[in-house]
């Protein structure tokens, strides 16, 4: 969960979002050296007679211009495409569960069950309990359990939507007519927040999205509680 004057991203909750923290300071790194080297060589060029211009036909020079950005780009390609195929795969879920975007609210179906599923709608500002997040509490939570890889299908019934969980490192558009796919995997219990991250109609901001991981036993007991 953010929390006022954050700067920096959400702690992770799941394996995939820490390796994305990991690649995004590894990345704000090489931009880091950039940066200062780029500020180091304006300020040499500012303060500094040119006593040497002939170096600017060098062979070397060029060389090392062209090689250089090549191989800073690897350095961040090889990552970046490790994680990306990391967040593709799916090994043996042991539950699946639907999401459906709607103007302006979310459905879920657990698939593995005959007749579970139910809608989560915003809590209104003015049945708020003591405590709740204004614009971010719903009526009906989704109820997962932890340290389990879990499917995530992700669709729409009208207009485009995003299902998004930042603690996860989740983002997966909702679009009508076609089923997105995602990974879920939390390290730990707890209520995770989200939201819809795709502009859909005047009440994009109301559609919030809650998890509650939860270990397998506690699952049980509220799915057969349900059913």
């Amino acid at each position: 969960m953010a929390y006022p004057m954050q700067l920096g991203l959400q702690d992770a909750t799941s394996p995939i979002m820490e390796e994305l923290m990991n690649f995004h300071d590894h990345t704000l790194m090489i931009v880091f050296l950039i940066s200062s080297l780029v500020l180091y060589i304006i300020t040499l060029m500012l303060t500094t007679k040119l006593t040497h211009t002939s170096t600017m036909d060098a062979q070397e020079v060029e060389t090392i211009w062209t090689i250089l950005p090549a191989v800073i780009l690897i350095m961040i390609a090889l990552p970046s495409l490790r994680i990306l195929y990391m967040m593709d795969e799916i090994n043996n879920p042991v539950l699946t569960v639907k999401t459906m975007g709607h103007q302006w609210y979310w459905s879920y179906e657990y698939t593995d069950y005959e007749d579970l599923s139910f809608d989560s709608y915003m809590v209104p500002t003015n049945e708020l309990k003591p405590g709740d997040l204004r614009l971010l509490e719903v009526d009906n939570r989704i109820v997962l359990p932890m340290e389990m890889p879990i499917r995530m299908l992700i669709s729409s019934e009208d207009v485009l939507h995003s299902w998004a969980v930042p603690s996860l490192g989740l983002k997966t558009d909702a679009i009508p007519g076609r089923l997105n796919q995602a990974t879920i995997s939390s390290n730990r219990p707890g209520l995770f927040y989200g939201q819809c991250s795709e502009i859909c109609g005047s009440n994009h901001s109301f559609m919030p999205i809650v998890l509650e991981m939860v270990p397998l036993k506690h699952f049980e007991n509220w799915s057969s509680s349900l059913i």
